[in-house]
């Protein structure tokens, strides 16, 4: 099982990465997909849908579903911002399974640096490659 050691992760199986920010966005950008664990688990994603897209959503919320051929399960937000799709996902779902860390990436979250949001603790409370690992085993 692949567990990247530089992202972060929730117990809903979904992982954050921290986008660079050259300073000059007013906002932070962090890309959510979902894990190999899980993944592997839903087996053949079939479609991904994100109904929340541009809207501000709540820290562990549904943004969407994720549908496999046996099982439909609900996507959680890891921190609170504004939802954008990838939309190489709406055409091509299967990248979930055949890329979960790279193309296959669901969502960004864009945080605005004047907002209210306490994205350090949200931030904090996700786990470590090593604590996910655990969780997993």
């Amino acid at each position: 099982m692949n567990i990247p050691e530089d992202l972060k992760y929730t117990r809903d199986h979904e992982w954050v990465r921290q986008e660079p920010n050259d300073n000059h966005n007013p906002f932070e950008l962090y890309t959510v997909g979902l894990t190999d664990f899980a993944q592997s688990q839903l087996g053949d994603i079939v479609y991904v849908d994100v109904d929340t897209i541009d809207e501000t959503v709540d820290a562990h919320d549904v943004f969407g579903t994720i549908e496999a051929v046996k099982t439909v399960s609900d996507l959680f937000m890891p921190l609170t911002g504004i939802v954008h799709i990838n939309p190489a996902i709406e055409d091509k779902p299967e990248l979930v399974n055949t890329d979960p860390y790279g193309e296959g990436w669901i969502i960004q979250i864009e945080v605005p640096h004047d907002s209210d949001i306490n994205l350090e603790d949200e931030w904090n409370e996700l786990l470590t490659a090593k604590q996910y690992k655990a969780l997993t085993e």
